[in-house]
């Protein structure tokens, strides 16, 4: 989940004209980075061969 803080400062850092589409995009981004650094951080991660293999059934 981010915060007000994140938001503002995503705000920020965006043009001084942006899309609602723009700001979507950077909070998606911001949350997505985040939540994969806290399954990182519990141990929630695959192996180099394991996504490889999960890479190789959704590419088939």
């Amino acid at each position: 989940m981010l915060n007000k803080e994140q938001l503002i400062q995503t705000i920020k850092e965006l043009p001084e004209s942006f899309s609602f589409d723009d700001l979507l995009d950077s909070l998606l981004l911001i949350q997505k980075i985040k939540t994969g650094l806290e399954q990182s951080a519990a141990g929630e991660t695959l192996t180099t061969e394991e996504a490889k293999q999960k890479l190789n059934k959704w590419l088939k």
